[in-house]
């Protein structure tokens, strides 16, 4: 059985507009030590997606289908035993640690607190646990830092504390919403570097939400492509990146600076993301897709396995009309 397995999850929210679906009928599962990608858009369903399994909606939300974690559907856990499984076995890096982390409050007692609510620990026991903690994802003088307060440090540092306070139970799931964001290219590259090196120590399974490919590229083993909230394509990383069959992904690599195409212009996806009130009735993206015909504004395409022969990246699911061979021949074609 699958760590997490999430079946036809659904995230709606009731606005002054009406009812707003942000997520609908998202399907995946995640074994240990694997790592998912989900990938799309700002306003795709990623973070809305993640916040729904962990009990952790805004109040005019509400989730349907279920998120099973080891068994359990957090869907419908009560709040004090989902309490037990946020940040214990189950721990998230939030987008952004300056607002994240309490600007009160010392990293120190941040930590401690972690420690002492979830293991019973004494604050000397927590603290000893912090610093190893802290000394874990590189921070230097990780004792005397230990005793500052979140504007002191830098955000790779920042980041690097989200790290080490999600990992302080050892969780055997990690989820990490855009955690290289507004970070240097060196500092990504050293955020990256220590989730790979973690999760082989840990062997954790991690979802991380991103919508930088790169990330993708140096940290994942599967990947789920959004838009509209729901899924365009789903399968490995190698599949995804090297034969993608949704127009969609080709035009999300498409806009992927790469250092072999010198100064050639990125392609970029024309048009603006679908307003999710109204969405069309047809394949959410066709209003922006090259390949896209009259049955594709129309008609919605059902998420179904690629039956190309002779793929070598396993089965890969996609919602589009278009054939996989078709998209590919494109996908050639704008030099991918």
């Amino acid at each position: 059985m699958a760590l997490i397995e999430v079946n036809n999850l659904s995230v709606r929210f009731q606005t002054p507009d009406g009812l707003v679906t942000a997520v609908n009928d998202i399907s995946f599962s995640l074994e240990r030590g694997q790592t998912l990608g989900i990938v799309g858009e700002s306003g795709s369903g990623k973070s809305q997606t993640v916040l729904a399994m962990m009990g952790l909606l805004a109040i005019n939300g509400t989730a349907g289908g279920q998120a099973r974690f080891d068994g359990q559907d957090l869907l419908t856990l009560p709040d004090a035993e989902l309490n037990r499984i946020r940040g214990n076995r189950v721990a998230m890096i939030f987008q952004d640690p300056m607002t994240s982390l309490n600007p009160y409050l010392t990293v120190e007692r941040q930590m401690t607190e972690v420690l002492e609510f979830h293991k019973g620990l004494t604050h000397a026991a927590a603290r000893a646990r912090a610093v190893q903690a802290l000394d874990a994802v590189k921070i230097p003088e990780a004792e005397r830092r230990l005793g500052m307060y979140p504007h002191e440090f830098s955000g790779g540092m920042r980041q690097r504390v989200m790290i080490a306070m999600a990992l302080l139970c050892e969780p055997s799931v990690l989820i990490a919403d855009e955690p290289t964001t507004a970070l240097d290219v060196t500092v990504q590259a050293q955020i990256i570097a220590l989730m790979r090196e973690l999760q082989h120590d840990f062997g954790t399974a991690i979802v991380v939400i991103t919508h930088d490919l790169g990330v993708v590229a140096g940290l994942c083993d599967e990947v789920m492509v959004l838009y509209g909230g729901r899924v365009m394509e789903q399968g490995s990383a190698d599949s995804i990146f090297y034969q993608p069959s949704h127009p969609y992904t080709v035009g999300l690599l498409g806009a992927l600076p790469r250092i072999d195409q010198g100064e050639q212009a990125l392609v970029a996806i024309p048009g603006a993301p679908p307003n999710m009130a109204h969405l069309p009735p047809g394949c959410p993206f066709s209003e922006r897709c090259a390949l896209a015909e009259a049955r594709c504004v129309q008609l919605r395409p059902v998420l179904s396995a690629d039956q190309t022969p002779g793929s070598d990246h396993g089965t890969v699911l996609r919602a589009c009309h278009m054939s996989a061979d078709h998209v590919r021949r494109h996908a050639k074609e704008v030099g991918l």
